[in-house]
């Protein structure tokens, strides 16, 4: 039936089980075949048949609800404009705090130019037209990242991005010429690990590629043989291979050097003998290479293991979906060239660390913007669900809690864009030396934010915080594993100690 304007009288007739209509925002609504689908009951639309229900709508539910049902709309109400404003793909958020300042139109920032506008908003419409569907699904299903969504993400240059700035930036066209790679900087990559966090399901946010931004470095570095490593590159980043990094074992995580997984030479030299577990292991369940810490006969070493006989791979069950792919590796007597080795022997603990910086980095900018996200849906949902009365935000302690969050929030992210600032301005070798201790400071602090900002939201929420659908389920899933954040790529504690280790070495001597 073609939209058509309605009066309110011709609504108001409408109310018998044989015809059942209602008014949301100026817009009529015939639910007659409905009723018995609805997921919240046939009761609850009987009680507003032919009146407007407005204010009972939007005090259950959110503006994204009435767009996946439009198809029930039969008119609007004459004379009558929606005063509603509906999201659209790539736009930017409307609720105060909902953008970082940078992205907030009456301010500015020393930090971002016209290209980072542009690949901003490429991959804004990106991840809400090709990502979020599908990471929902995964989410939702339990399922791993599908293959097409990978090659989507190849052809446009993500994979690419994902590593961060260098030379196999080069030459690589990035969300269709929104910056050339020669230019992508770590504003880039602030942002698009960033837009990409807006999926807004944190197993899939790990599921999607994640193993390979924190192990493909390595190759890039330290492979030995400059055509096997372009091999290997061109075939993760064209999206054929998956790529993961083992470290973690049961008796060894943040104690790097306690790993037990050992490789002895064979007695022709020419392979190592692997044996040992990994636990933990992000995608280890799809993957096809494994960047591999081991124990060798002088020190630890590193290499990069293809999926084969002896190697074998289970998932791991944890608190948020199985879409990460987490897995237990086991390998038994596992064959692997010596041409394979990264970096040199018994000098693998360089290899390790070399990436910690930017994994923590990259994970302390996801979690800041998902406390953002968190944020913006208790703002929306302070100012429309109605409570003794009045809305959410009339109550003092809400508006309370609602300022605590938007102070951690805006913290971070200045501090995570002083350090991009920094990390712009210093080669990767610098980076260690002056910034290992700043980034592992800001990744505890902003993981002891999401705890705060995770808690408070559950207090504004309610019930709703505590169920995985409807309202709430941004927030029971933020509340249900921001605690990956704190644990991963470095315990706060380890990082904590870390940056005052870093800094007492730039204490002076004397006594002061």
């Amino acid at each position: 039936m073609p939209h058509k304007e309605i009066t309110r009288d011709e609504v108001a007739k409408n109310n018998t089980e044989d015809s059942l209509w209602f008014v949301i925002d100026s817009k009529v609504y015939d639910v007659t075949d409905f009723v018995d689908a609805h997921p919240g009951g046939e009761s609850v639309l009987r009680q507003v048949a032919g009146t407007d229900a407005t204010e009972a709508f939007y005090n259950l539910h959110r503006q994204e609800v009435l767009q996946k049902y439009d198809n029930l709309r039969i008119g609007t109400i004459a004379g009558e404009t929606s005063k509603v404003i509906p999201h659209k793909a790539g736009d930017l958020s409307v609720v105060p705090y909902g953008e970082p300042t940078w992205l907030t139109p009456q301010f500015k920032s020393p930090y971002y130019n016209e290209s980072h506008r542009r690949l901003q908003k490429a991959m804004r419409v990106f991840v809400d037209e090709e990502v979020y569907p599908v990471a929902q699904e995964c989410e939702r299903e339990g399922n791993t990242i599908p293959q097409e969504l990978i090659d989507k993400m190849s052809k446009k240059g993500i994979l690419h991005m994902r590593l961060g700035p260098g030379k196999h930036m080069h030459g690589v066209d990035l969300m269709d010429g929104a910056v050339k790679g020669e230019d992508f900087d770590y504003f880039h990559d602030l942002i698009v690990g960033q837009e990409m966090t807006r999926a807004n399901a944190r197993g899939f946010q790990d599921g999607n590629m994640a193993g390979m931004t924190i192990s493909l470095t390595a190759v890039l570095q330290f492979a030995n043989d400059e055509e096997w490593k372009n091999k290997i590159a061109k075939e993760v980043f064209s999206g054929e291979k998956k790529i993961c990094l083992a470290i973690t074992e049961a008796f060894a995580g943040s104690d790097v050097a306690g790993i037990r997984t050992t490789a002895e030479k064979t007695a022709d030299g020419k392979h190592y003998i692997v044996n040992g577990t990994k636990k933990w292991i992000t995608n280890g369940v799809f993957c096809d290479y494994f960047v591999t810490g081991v124990k060798t006969e002088k020190g630890l070493s590193v290499l990069l293991i293809k999926r084969q006989e002896g190697l074998e791979t289970s998932a791991i069950k944890t608190s948020y979906s199985p879409a990460a792919g987490t897995a237990y590796v086991t390998f038994d007597n596992v064959k692997v060239p010596v041409e394979n080795l990264l970096g040199k022997e018994n000098k693998g603990l360089q290899v390790i660390l070399s990436n910690f910086n930017h994994e923590r980095w990259m994970m302390a900018g996801a979690v800041i913007r998902m406390s953002r996200l968190v944020t913006e849906e208790c703002m929306k949902w302070s100012n429309q669900r109605i409570v003794f009365g009045k809305k959410l935000i009339e109550q003092p302690v809400i508006r309370q809690k609602l300022a605590k969050m938007i102070a951690h929030c805006e913290a971070n992210q200045a501090w995570i864009e002083n350090i991009t600032y920094q990390m712009t301005l210093m080669p990767y070798a610098q980076q260690a030396t002056h910034l290992a201790g700043p980034i592992g400071l800001l990744k505890m602090f902003s993981t002891r934010s999401a705890h705060e900002i995770a808690d408070e939201a559950v207090q504004v929420f309610g019930g709703r915080a505590l169920t995985r659908t409807g309202m709430g389920a941004t927030i029971e899933m933020f509340h249900r594993t921001y605690k990956f954040d704190a644990i991963l790529g470095g315990a706060e504690e380890i990082l904590g100690d870390l940056g005052v280790r870093q800094a007492m070495k730039n204490m002076p001597k004397s006594m002061l």
